[in-house]
């Protein structure tokens, strides 16, 4: 028997941006990681309860990272890859709030330029430029 699948002409999938989960420990670490050096926005957090663990979403321009504290949600020592335009001057924004934990460079990969910073819970964002441009 054979079956026959009809989609609406309407019907067309399409994937959308994934977003990354980082765990995190702190709330007030990650506000000053993801806000005061990143420049990252807060958009909106969510507990079940009071003093029940933290999930939240940030954004800066299109990126978009959703941070929890719930166990089982995301693993410590994550990895994200983000394309972007503009690293060098990213790098220097980043550079210039004076961040006492880190102070990340920009290395010359086969790929492109990337600075990749490590968040106070070991989860590493690689900030890519790609070498050719390729949008």
């Amino acid at each position: 028997m054979l079956m026959v699948l009809h989609l609406s002409p309407r019907a067309v999938m399409h994937l959308q941006a994934a977003i990354p989960i980082l765990r995190i420990f702190s709330v007030e670490k990650a506000r000053e990681f993801y806000l005061d050096f990143l420049g990252f926005e807060w958009d909106w957090e969510h507990r079940f309860e009071p003093g029940m663990p933290l999930y939240a979403q940030v954004h800066r321009g299109d990126l978009t990272l959703h941070l929890s504290e719930h166990h089982g949600d995301a693993t410590p020592g994550s990895a994200v890859f983000v394309r972007m335009r503009g690293v060098d001057e990213f790098h220097a924004e980043v550079n210039a709030k004076g961040y006492g934990y880190m102070r990340p460079g920009v290395e010359e990969m086969p790929w492109g330029r990337v600075m990749a910073v490590i968040d106070p819970f070991g989860n590493r964002l690689s900030f890519c430029e790609s070498s050719d441009q390729t949008p």
